[in-house]
């Protein structure tokens, strides 16, 4: 079979992530600006519960294997790379209800629970590497990632910590509110959820700003 021509051979994007590192992460360190913080959040998209944030400090001689973007990993490896960042590093862990989402718009809510989480660290960071394009209001510089969580090592553990913590939580609301199903969408508008709210309305951990509630 004849070989394709070099210049015809496919190509990849050249800034396609292979996946997170630590180069970031020890390059501030380098420039004196450790401890270097990663944070995430999860739960903006959902129609009920908290948006929650993570601030994760690595120890960079006890970073466990295969930390990712949360999305990228399966609900198992996720809990137990979860339990293996809660045992190597500093952790923080901040919410904020589904009130304050109402009363404000789920981007400041979201970077709100990033500036708790931060604050709440048991280690104060001097530089902040956050997930997306806005920076929360921080004691410290920062830098806002795009895909932050396939790119740093710091944040793909916070994209765990906070996804693990917060499906833990809905899950605990589906034991108060089981016709909602919460455990299995985890407050997402899949479609048991929204036959569920056309059936029996709101209960009180829905966020009423948001479609399919709000008024057209």
């Amino acid at each position: 079979m004849a070989r394709r021509p070099a210049s015809e051979a496919p190509t990849l994007p050249m800034d396609l992530p292979a996946g997170p590192d630590f180069l970031r992460e020890r390059a501030l360190a380098a420039q004196g600006e450790a401890p270097v913080a990663g944070v995430d959040e999860a739960g903006r998209g959902p129609l009920a519960g908290p948006v929650l944030a993570a601030a994760v400090v690595l120890d960079p001689g006890r970073i466990p294997e295969g930390l990712h973007d949360s999305k990228q990993l399966t609900a198992k490896r996720r809990e137990e790379l979860f339990e293996a960042i809660l045992a190597t590093a500093d952790v923080a862990v901040a919410s904020v209800p589904h009130g304050f989402i109402d009363r404000s718009d789920i981007r400041k809510a979201s970077l709100e629970a990033m500036r708790r989480a931060v604050a709440a660290l048991p280690v104060r960071a001097r530089y902040v590497l956050v997930d997306g394009r806005d920076l929360p209001v921080l004691p410290c510089p920062g830098e806002a990632l795009v895909a932050g969580d396939a790119r740093s090592l710091s944040i793909a553990a916070a994209s765990i910590v906070a996804k693990v913590t917060r499906d833990r939580l809905m899950d605990r609301l589906c034991l108060a509110y089981p016709v909602y199903g919460f455990s299995s969408h985890k407050g997402y508008a899949a479609a048991k959820h929204r036959s569920a709210i056309d059936a029996h309305g709101p209960c009180p951990f829905h966020r009423l700003s948001f479609s399919p509630f709000k008024p057209a």
